[in-house]
Order: C-alpha cells, then structure tokens, then sequence
C-alpha cells in the first residue's frame, strides 16, 4: 500500500505562475469580448514571460451586462 501522506502528484511538484482571466475580458465587437486573434496574442504574452497557467472562470455566457460572474446559468 502506498503511504499517500509522503506521494505528491507531479503537477505540484514545481512552482508555477497563472493568471485567471475571462475570455469575456477580450475586446469584441459589442461590450463582451471574445476568444480571437487577441487571444492568441495573449497565450503568447503569457508564455514569453513565463506563465503556465491560464484559469478561466466558467465559460458560461455573461449576464446581459457582461458580467461573467452573473451568469444565469451559474
């Protein structure tokens, strides 16, 4: 039996940086920004600086403001 109080799995084993980021939050054509050209501007940005991780909120659509904290399916 493996004692899991001493195993860690790999993914914490180094340090990594992130950024949490809506997609949303992406210039568009109205009020609410989409997933674009600017967005693969910006993996680009992240890696270059040496981020790992990009979390999103969940992709659901924004409430009528564009709110992606109000969905109405959250």
């Amino acid at each position: 039996m493996i004692d899991q109080s001493s195993s860690t799995h790999p993914f914490f084993s180094e340090r990594r940086a992130g950024i949490l980021l809506h997609p949303s939050s992406f210039p568009g054509p109205g009020p609410i920004g989409r997933l674009g050209s600017i967005a693969h501007q910006w993996v680009d940005v992240l890696a270059a600086s040496g981020f790992r991780l990009w979390q999103t909120l969940p992709l659901c659509p924004p409430d009528s403001l564009g709110s992606p904290y109000q969905s109405c399916s959250v």
